[in-house]
């Protein structure tokens, strides 16, 4: 049984950007994006502190809102938006699921950081921290697109 069908599973689930009809349109791309991650990071939140199965400590609630933070700016930035978001905790209110849909079908890769370079971009790091923040990654195709899902343990530290 996945946690999707376990009766006890709690889901929550966000549009990747403001709802339609829902005020006015962000009047920059940087704004909507800013939207989009903030409303993704407030549904985890909401889900580790009212569905965990103990208190998440706050370091390992800082990976985790990192993890969200950094899938959905990716989506956005790199794969030509973000179609999809959800987040799950299984039955037991320990694993954690979160799960971004784009619109690219290229997989996420770790591009250089521009150590050598003043004039490359910033950033870099992003793809490497979701892997090493996490339990399992996996990246599958979708219509029009791929999600990226990420397991996370946000249980107490040992």
């Amino acid at each position: 049984m996945t946690a999707a069908e376990h009766p006890a599973a709690h889901t929550a689930e966000q549009p990747p950007a403001p709802a339609a009809g829902g005020g006015p349109p962000p009047t920059a791309p940087a704004e909507g994006r800013h939207r989009a991650v903030a409303a993704a990071r407030a549904c985890v939140r909401g889900l580790l502190r009212t569905r965990a199965a103990g208190p998440v400590p706050p370091r390992v609630e800082d990976d985790v809102l990192l993890v969200v933070t950094e899938l959905v700016t990716n989506a956005l930035r790199y794969g030509g938006g973000a179609t999809a978001f959800h987040a799950e905790l299984d039955g037991d209110g320990g694993d954690l699921t979160v799960e971004v849909t784009d619109a690219s079908p290229a997989p996420p890769r770790t591009r250089p950081h521009g150590d050598d370079d003043p004039a490359a971009a910033p950033g870099g790091f992003g793809w490497p921290l979701v892997r090493r923040l996490s339990h399992r990654v996996a990246v599958t195709p979708a219509p029009g697109g791929k999600t990226v899902r990420a397991v996370l343990r946000p249980g107490p530290e040992p």
